[in-house]
């Protein structure tokens, strides 16, 4: 549209000239009068026909009419004053642009014909006016068919750019969709797991404790009473933590305290809610970490307590904090009954059975040890999964500080969350 505005313009400077020449040639005055008339004609021909025609693009019967009418045109004004024939100028980008390359060429090298035809058949066809005429044609033929070849280019050169932003345009918009259909996706994943880490394993330990002090309520009144202040503890420690998760802000446990305090927390209350000795244990100096890093080892510590809580049958448990040179890892040990770790072909079977679907690939969703690996390789860490039947479970997490990894580093979560998809069954 930018470039039509412009050849606009170069239409009505070559009308203007054209007219003005005309207007002041020695022809009679009705000759003048017949050849600005067809000239000024060309004029609504153009806008009502032959400008929409070029901006579409489009072939239909139009593309046959307009160039008909315009040779008509002038034609009828070069007969009575030659003059007329500078409208060649305007007339043969407007041929170009409205027909095919072939038959525009045609019809503009006929147009520069037109002058010479008109003085041949005026009786001029001998002298030096008619020689200046006829190399005057054959520089506009020339010119013509170079001006054609070139507006033909243009002209297709814009429509491919066209159909390129188009396609861009489209193609972005695709990109958005993606992007916004991804993170609609990993949106859901981070609240399911957040969701599983925190208020789920705390609904399930109130579960539990009410279970144990219905069965002591008539037997044992204080330990009841006590089970039942513990399921108020839980329970007001999941509130604070459902408000948090809502707010999307740092859990409550690590607001205040270190992870290390956050930890010794954690090991306390999976003592109280499941009688099991926990011992707490840290290695190395301890330092600050990233919040993030903090996120993901105490959510690792409080699904793998839960998964001995729930599964592993044990009577002990060691919660150990490392930190190394370059990196921070949390171990938790169990003397449980362990698991074969590469039999995964019946471990969904045996998870239903045993009701701990949301640990193997049942109807649960496949969170647990997949969510732990999953959220451990958000920052860059590794996780490792070891156990044998009758041996005990030992979780594993590993955690780089440093800035940057290389490339076997990077590609170790992907490995590893691969590597826990059995195990993450069995359990």
């Amino acid at each position: 549209m930018r470039w039509f505005g412009l050849w606009d313009s170069y239409f009505v400077v070559c009308y203007l000239v054209t007219t003005g020449l005309v207007f002041t040639s020695e022809v009679p005055q009705g000759g003048r009068v017949i050849a600005i008339g067809a000239l000024t004609l060309v004029v609504p021909w153009y806008a009502g026909i032959g400008r929409p025609l070029m901006l579409r693009h489009e072939s239909d019967r139009r593309n046959v009419v307009f160039p008909v009418g315009l040779f008509v045109l002038f034609g009828v004004a070069t007969a009575v004053d030659l003059m007329s024939s500078f409208a060649l100028f305007a007339l043969v980008p407007m041929l170009m642009m409205s027909l095919a390359t072939r038959p525009a060429v045609v019809v503009g090298v006929l147009g520069n014909l037109v002058p010479v035809t008109m003085l041949w058949l005026r009786g001029g066809a001998e002298g030096p006016a008619v020689l200046f005429v006829l190399l005057a044609s054959l520089l506009g033929i020339a010119l013509s068919v170079l001006l054609g070849l070139w507006i033909k280019r243009v002209v297709r050169q814009n429509r491919e750019h066209a159909e390129l932003i188009e396609e861009l345009r489209r193609n972005r918009e695709q990109v958005a969709r993606l992007s916004h259909q991804a993170g609609i996706s990993a949106e859901r994943e981070r609240l399911a797991r957040e969701i599983h880490d925190t208020l789920a394993q705390s609904l399930t330990s109130i579960i539990s404790l009410v279970q144990a002090a219905d069965s002591e309520v008539e037997d044992a009144p204080a330990l009841a009473r006590e089970h039942l202040a513990l399921v108020g503890r839980v329970a007001k420690e999941s509130l604070v933590e459902a408000r948090a998760f809502v707010a999307d802000r740092t859990p409550a446990s690590l607001r205040e305290s270190s992870l290390a305090q956050a930890l010794r927390r954690q090991a306390d209350g999976l003592t109280a809610q499941s009688g099991l000795l926990v011992r707490f244990a840290v290695e190395g100096d301890e330092r600050p970490l990233p919040m993030a890093v903090n996120v993901v080892l105490l959510r690792a510590a409080q699904e793998a307590g839960a998964n001995v809580h729930k599964h592993a049958e044990a009577r002990a448990v060691d919660l150990v904090l490392r930190y190394g040179a370059g990196q921070v890892g949390l171990r938790v040990a169990d003397d449980g009954r362990g698991f074969d770790a590469s039999e995964p072909a019946s471990a969904a079977g045996r998870d239903e059975r045993r009701g701990t679907a949301g640990h193997g690939q049942g109807d649960g969703g496949g969170f647990g040890l997949r969510g732990m690996a999953a959220r451990v390789a958000e920052i860059g860490g590794v996780m490792s999964v070891t156990s044998e039947p009758g041996a005990g479970t030992v979780v594993e997490v590993k955690v780089p500080l440093a800035e940057t990894a290389g490339p076997e580093e990077a590609a170790e979560p992907v490995k590893a969350a691969e590597s826990v998809k059995a195990a993450d069954d069995e359990r």
